[in-house]
């Protein structure tokens, strides 16, 4: 962790909006995105990024104040209310917030193992991948070439 770490407050900011993203599910017996080991994850692939984070950490916090509390304190359609927002103002942050959510949160062995997926890391083994129907290339086949072929 770099010196650039989040503070307690803005932890469980993270936390809240990362269960906002992916919540728990009991049905399938895995902790949502805000689970804490999850987080740690989360912060241990952001670190370069984490002076940007802090800021729509801030952020989320200046649109729960509408609502009077801290977002982590924040109801579920308040939560919502906010993410929504968030993501309004800034679709580019949400979005990639969103996909480092998802590859900490995929990569959790609980969430896999409920998936079916084996625990172990996808190289040098791969996983199988099921043959699909190559026919639907035929209109980018068929596509005139748009780049300029070198010597």
């Amino acid at each position: 962790m770099s010196n650039l770490a989040l503070s307690d407050k803005e932890r469980e900011t993270l936390a809240a909006l990362a269960n906002a993203v992916i919540p728990d599910s009991k049905k399938f017996n895995v902790p949502g995105a805000g689970d804490p080991a999850i987080v740690a994850e989360i912060e241990n692939d952001a670190e370069r990024q984490m002076p940007d984070i802090s800021k729509y950490l801030k952020e989320v916090e200046n649109l729960a104040e509408n609502f009077g509390s801290p977002f982590s304190h924040l109801n579920p359609t308040e939560r919502l209310s906010v993410v929504e927002a968030f993501r309004s103002h800034h679709p580019v942050a949400a979005g990639k917030f969103g996909n480092i959510v998802a590859q900490c949160y995929y990569r959790d062995d609980r969430v896999m193992s409920s998936l079916g997926m084996e625990l172990r890391a996808p190289h040098p083994k791969g996983y199988e991948v099921a043959t699909g129907d190559w026919s639907l290339l035929e209109p980018v086949r068929r596509r005139q070439s748009f780049y300029r072929p070198t010597d």
